[in-house]
């Protein structure tokens, strides 16, 4: 320990010029501030940055007021390496609490010198505060460094950097920085970290820690939820934990007061620690922010409105009323308001909800300059197609949330907003298949005689959507109810379209005889007697597909009316000859005539003729048994969805592996199926449909390789999702597995069971059950699995088994 200082006695100080007045007597080390007891989720970043203080790195850790920028540099001080290497050299100097407005450099210094323990006297603090510092190894943490930074007095902002750059100098002395400003001192070789939220586990800690009306297991998803929605902020969740313990709130109460009052929650009290609103005004009232004028706290008003914040590279097309609004997001980065992200500029959420709830409504104009902007981007996008696309995708939350702020709150709804709305839909379709937040608004879009047709197409265009996520439920309530609305005003071929796609859900869902009744139904409607040939030749197409599958009607006599029609003639032939192989017809003849077909289909823009085309060659390929000719064709479909459709892609490689199973290539089929399914790792059910035909291809692959408890597993799982989905043509496929696991292993009456089951649901769909994979080969059993045969044969060992 160092007992008494004097110029001349140490050799480190004998070199400096003139006379240094620090007195013995004045030289008292204050103890650093301890470890904070709340102090959660960063050992790591603890561990990490203790390394780079031992090995001589100056820090600067950055961050939004609340992340725990202190309280990291605490727990710093006080690790065992660091404790090791600088002993009692450790100091702690706070800058919080001052004014930037009125700091000076004096101030600056005398804090710096009342941590170190010196008085200072005379001239030349700077060199009285090194002397002390060059007399041993030191780490310095200056802690709301933002005070300094951010000082608007000219002296200050000349001396202070200068002054932090030549103590960062003094061999031996290491410098942790604390700020909400990136404007640190220059000249100084800063590592800058920026410290990141909780994880859940840390922030599930840190609220429970202090929370204690009801135990972590009991609390459930909702305080995990309302953690997340806090999006793990350290100060937010300490507030909020000590607001619900002070009033003993139960976790009910909490998620009540939260969801009626957000941020004003997180205001219990007085002062930064204690109120997010004070914490807040320490960096809105910063000489940075003054700077900026009623311009600043706009922006930020903008970036809280929109979800997914403001995208970086679009702000001046965004926002052209504010010329500087790029500079103002720079500002708004450097004292830590918002952060870049994904190339846009978010708030932390938190944040978002106090400028919500406490600052300034987002100004008119920019919301109006916002809206026509992203509605000429969905204008551009529908009528060019792929036209900015990519801004489609990218801002899809920002577009979408514009959308439904106008169809909820702006008075006097024009019809472009309608427009938008539909055409942003058909958007999504195309480019970006996800749920959408619009369904609640559009079904509430009044229905006066002016507004059925726009409500019409949003339904419409919602029921598309819907039915490509297979969420059919939803989807054929959309389009019932778009088909009721253009049935009122007379809009007969929309009505067909609706009426079509209602019966194609059930044709998806493997209900052929209901597919079948809605469209005959259909064609005794005045509706039928006023469409033209194409709308019939539509709804003729679909009907045959249905009847198809059942088996009832000649394949001579399918999609033959509609093959006469201009639009709806060449996938009408194509389905006609795959109808006739599916109905036992001359294979050979089927092959020569889809081959002939192929040239005939589009390479680009529509692809589905080509598709259909090529997917029954392949399917003649396999049933004939060859195989490698099926996967070469699989692989061309998989080739052409590539980049566009990740739907198709998993599809036909799906198909691929099965081939491939059938080939032997057990381990190569799960190959396939496992990097066809990774795209989707993060979306899982996004489409059920494409979910359900991978989930019975890994099943099949697996009865195919002898793994039956494997396979029974993921039939078992498959059902559960059929279940779900209402699809009877896959459950069907995925319990008559089970019957033969069942029957493999010797239990005929549990096989018994499931074949039972299997035959009443093909009588529920129409279809034979000799004839359940004619229309799908690639879901076909192996021929070695013959329990379905036998039991159908009523031969035995079914014979007497019931």
């Amino acid at each position: 320990m160092l007992v008494g200082l004097t110029i001349g006695m140490n050799t480190r100080t004998s070199g400096l010029q003139g006379d240094v007045n620090v007195k013995v007597e004045r030289y008292h080390p204050p103890v650093p501030p301890p470890r904070p007891s709340m102090f959660y989720g960063r050992e790591d970043l603890v561990a990490e940055l203790t390394n780079l203080v031992i090995n001589d790195e100056h820090i600067a850790l950055i961050g939004l007021g609340g992340m725990g920028k202190s309280s990291l540099a605490k727990a710093i001080i006080n690790e065992p390496l660091v404790m090791e290497k600088f002993a009692d050299r450790r100091f702690f100097v706070t800058y919080d609490g001052l004014d930037p407005s009125t700091i000076t450099f004096e101030t600056f210094t005398t804090r710096f010198a009342e941590a170190l323990g010196i008085e200072l006297a005379g001239a030349d603090p700077v060199r009285q505060i090194s002397t002390l510092l060059h007399s041993a190894s030191a780490l310095v943490v200056l802690d709301n460094a933002e005070t300094f930074e951010e000082a608007s007095g000219s002296s200050a902002l000349g001396e202070i950097p200068p002054a932090i750059a030549e103590i960062a100098d003094i061999p031996g002395v290491i410098l942790i920085l604390t700020s909400r400003s990136r404007r640190n001192a220059p000249n100084v070789r800063w590592i800058t970290k920026d410290i990141p939220p909780l994880d859940l586990n840390s922030a599930q800690a840190a609220f429970f820690q202090i929370y204690h009306h009801a135990n972590r297991s009991d609390a459930g998803e909702d305080i995990r939820d309302l953690l997340k929605e806090l999006e793990f902020h350290p100060l937010s969740i300490n507030l909020l934990s000590n607001a619900a313990q002070q009033n003993s709130w139960p976790p009910a109460t909490l998620l009540k007061r939260w969801n009626n009052r957000h941020s004003k929650v997180l205001d219990p009290g007085k002062g930064k620690l204690q109120s997010l609103s004070d914490a807040m005004q320490l960096s809105l009232s910063s000489p940075s922010m003054q700077d900026l004028g009623e311009d600043g706290c706009r922006v930020l008003a903008i970036i809280a409105f929109l979800p997914q914040g403001l995208n970086d590279a679009l702000a001046s097309d965004l926002l052209p009323s504010l010329p500087q609004v790029e500079i103002i997001c720079d500002v708004l980065c450097r004292q830590s308001l918002v952060y870049r992200q994904d190339s846009f500029i978010k708030l932390l959420a938190p944040i978002r909800h106090y400028v919500r709830d406490s600052l300034q409504a987002p100004d008119s104009a920019c919301l109006r300059e916002i809206r026509a902007f992203y509605y000429r981007i969905v204008e551009c996008c529908f009528e060019e197609h792929d036209y900015y696309a990519d801004i489609i995708t990218s801002d899809h939350l920002n577009i979408e949330h514009v959308v439904a702020f106008n169809l909820a709150h702006v008075l006097d709804v024009t019809e472009e907003t309608y427009d938008i709305c539909w055409q942003f839909l058909w958007c999504l379709h195309r480019h970006l298949p996800r749920p959408t937040i619009l369904t609640p608004f559009i079904f509430k879009i009044v229905e006066n005689s002016s507004m059925r047709t726009p409500k019409a197409r949003c339904l419409q265009h919602l029921g598309a959507l819907y039915t490509t996520l297979t969420q059919l439920t939803e989807g054929m309530k959309a389009f019932k109810t778009a088909e009721a609305l253009y049935l009122a005003v007379g809009d007969h071929e929309n009505v067909a379209h609706c009426v079509v796609q209602c019966a194609d859900i059930y044709r998806c869902q493997g209900r052929f005889i209901q597919s079948q009744q809605v469209l005959e139904a259909f064609q005794n409607t005045d509706s039928w007697k006023s469409l033209g040939e194409t709308p019939k030749a539509y709804a003729l197409y679909f009907s045959d597909k249905a009847r198809m599958y059942t088996l009832t009607t000649s394949a001579d006599k399918l999609f033959v009316k509609s093959a006469e029609d201009r639009d709806w003639g060449l996938p009408s032939k194509i389905w006609h000859w795959r109808a006739k192989f599916y109905h036992g017809g001359d294979i050979v003849q089927v092959n020569t005539h889809l081959e002939d077909l192929l040239p005939q289909c589009p390479s680009t823009g529509d692809l589905f003729a080509r598709r259909d085309v090529l997917e029954g060659l392949a399917q003649i390929a396999f049933c004939e048994g060859r195989l490698s000719d099926a996967i070469d064709i699989l692989q061309k479909l998989v080739e052409m969805f590539e980049g566009q459709n990740s739907d198709g892609v998993l599809w036909y490689t799906v198909q691929k592996a099965i081939v491939a199973s059938k080939q032997g290539n057990h381990d190569l089929a799960r190959e396939l199926v496992h990097k066809a399914s990774e795209p989707f790792q993060f979306f899982a059910l996004r489409n059920a449909r494409a979910f359900l035909h991978r989930s019975y291809g890994s099943a099949l692959i697996e009865l195919t390789a002898g793994e039956y408890d494997k396979a029974a597993s993921q039939f078992t799982a498959t059902i559960e999702g059929c279940n779900m989905q209402g699809n009877l043509h896959t459950k069907a496929f995925n319990i008559r597995g089970l019957g033969e696991v069942a029957f493999v292993h010797g239990d005929f009456v549990l096989a018994a069971q499931h074949f039972a089951e299997t035959r009443s649901l093909c009588a529920e769909m129409g279809v034979p059950p000799c004839q359940l994979y004619s229309c799908l080969p690639f879901h076909a059993l192996s021929d070695w699995f013959e329990g379905w045969g036998l039991f159908l044969e009523d031969c035995s060992p079914f014979m007497n088994v019931r």
